[in-house]
C-alpha cells in the first residue's frame, strides 16, 4: 500500500467510525505489504545467486587469446572482445593471458586483464579457470 492508498483509505473512512480502529487497519495492511515485498526480495536474492551459480558452472561463451600481445595491443583487444560480447548478449567469456613464464618479474598480461576487468563497467565477478592444465594462465569473467 502507498501513500496515496492510505490518505485515500483516511479520507474516505466512516463517519463516527473510531480513529485508533482505522490506524490499526492501516497498519496491519501495511504490515502485509511490507512482508510481500520481503519475500519478493527474498525470491530475487535466490534468483540471483542461482544464477550466478549456473553462470560459474557454465563454459564460456566465447574465448581470447592474447599471448604475443603487448599491452596496448591486449588493451584494445580486449575493449573490442569485451564490447562485441555485450554486444551478443554474452554471460561468460574466457581470457587466455598465460602463466607469465617469460616475463621478467610479474606476469604482465595477466596483471593487465586483472586491470581492465576493474575498469569495464560490465564485466563482473572473475576467477581462474578450473582445470589443472593452464588454470594461473586463464581468467574467466562474468558479464553484468
Amino acid at each position: 500500500m502507498n501513500f496515496g492508498e492510505i490518505l485515500n483509505k483516511w479520507e474516505n473512512k466512516e463517519k463516527g467510525k473510531d480513529t485508533n480502529a482505522v490506524l490499526e487497519t492501516l497498519m496491519r495492511d501495511n504490515e502485509v505489504y511490507q512482508k510481500d515485498l520481503e519475500t519478493d526480495d527474498k525470491s530475487k536474492s535466490a534468483n540471483a545467486q542461482e544464477r550466478r551459480r549456473r553462470l560459474k558452472n557454465k563454459r564460456p561463451d566465447a574465448e581470447i587469446d592474447i599471448h604475443g600481445l603487448n599491452r596496448d595491443e591486449a588493451w584494445q583487444s580486449l575493449n573490442v572482445f569485451f564490447n562485441d560480447a555485450k554486444n551478443k548478449e554474452m554471460e561468460k567469456l574466457l581470457i587466455i593471458h598465460g602463466k607469465g613464464n617469460h616475463s621478467t618479474k610479474d606476469p604482465v598480461l595477466k596483471r593487465l586483464v586483472l586491470e581492465f576487468i576493474e575498469q569495464c563497467p560490465f564485466a563482473g565477478e572473475s576467477g581462474k579457470r578450473k582445470s589443472s592444465s593452464g588454470s594461473e594462465g586463464a581468467t574467466w569473467v562474468l558479464l553484468k
